[in-house]
């Protein structure tokens, strides 16, 4: 869009609907991709032009008549812009994202939160945990913006939560959101190679997202993707080279009641075919998502040989 056509779009529609609809209606146009907290064009128009505005989403609908400003409609239009000719997610362009009802700091040297593990944190991991049984000790594996570990710090205000990662501009954004949400004192971020970092550490959860898209879908991910650091997705051809290590090393880094929770998404046909014999509990979701599994140390003690042989063959 040039000038012109922002002065003859702005003369034209006036109210926060006119504008979400416009937009939806030119990203539908543009085929973009939704996958980073929204699933269509009108509600990713409607997270742009309230940033643009400075509202949060969550308001009447009345608010949807009221007009708008000539600087917030041309603001409004800008976003618009960018988010069809860089094919940026939403979140890399406001710099927002929202997980367990939390806000968190984004940019491209993160991936964009968006996991199902959100809703096992917002019910404190029931039925392994709950608020009056809470983990005290708590591992969040490739942390990336720290929405994990600060969640549970959140949801479990007692628990002491290590937040780990390879990346150090990873752990950069982590430590700006820690500080963000008060959580200094909470939650430690540690560099860490899977557990290199926290040798002779033991807790009560493990959670982890860590990378597991395999090669094949990694070669047809979306352009949308291609904006997120590469080392947070894929992890070798069928995406499991680091959940290997995970299972391998797990269960010395547990205490005896201590569980692991890892999200592999479409790769959970890859661990079903690769662990036959392990009876992995797959957890369901309310708000949608699949692949991820529970296991508790003494399962993962059971397989202790199957899980380092699979290190090991590979």
């Amino acid at each position: 869009m040039s000038s012109t056509d922002f002065e003859d779009i702005t003369e034209q529609l006036h109210t926060i609907a006119d504008y979400c609809r416009y937009g939806a209606s030119l990203f539908n146009q543009a085929e973009l991709f939704y996958g980073h907290g929204n699933d269509n064009a009108l509600s990713e128009a409607f997270t742009l032009v309230m940033f643009a505005i400075s509202l949060p989403k969550e308001m009447s609908e009345d608010v949807m008549n009221c007009r708008l400003l000539k600087q917030e409609k041309q603001d409004i239009l800008a976003f618009f812009q960018q988010r069809i000719d860089t094919q940026k997610p939403v979140a890399y362009i406001t710099n927002l994202a929202y997980f367990a009802k939390l806000p968190f700091y984004v940019d491209e040297r993160v991936l964009v939160p968006r996991s199902p593990i959100a809703e096992l944190i917002e019910k404190h991991f029931e039925p392994y945990f709950s608020e009056k049984n809470p983990p005290q000790k708590i591992l969040d594996l490739c942390t990336g913006s720290g929405c994990i570990a600060i969640a549970c710090a959140s949801y479990f205000p007692e628990a002491e939560v290590d937040a780990v990662d390879l990346s150090l501009d990873a752990l950069d954004v982590a430590q700006m959101n820690i500080e963000n949400h008060g959580f200094s004192a909470q939650v430690m971020p540690i560099q860490s190679d899977v557990f290199s970092g926290v040798v002779g550490q033991r807790y009560d959860l493990i959670v982890t997202n860590p990378p597991y898209v395999d090669q094949e879908d990694i070669d047809s991910l979306p352009t949308e993707f291609t904006h997120e650091p590469e080392m947070g997705l894929g992890c070798g051809d069928d995406g499991l080279d680091i959940v290997r290590v995970i299972l391998a090393e797990s269960a010395q880094h547990l205490n005896d009641d201590g569980i692991l929770i890892c999200e592999v998404g479409n790769s959970q046909y890859h661990v079903e075919a690769l662990y036959p014999e392990v009876d992995f509990t797959w957890l369901s979701f309310e708000r949608g998502g699949h692949g991820v599994f529970m296991l508790k140390k003494a399962q993962l003690e059971k397989h202790a040989k199957l899980f380092t042989g699979a290190v090991i063959a590979e």
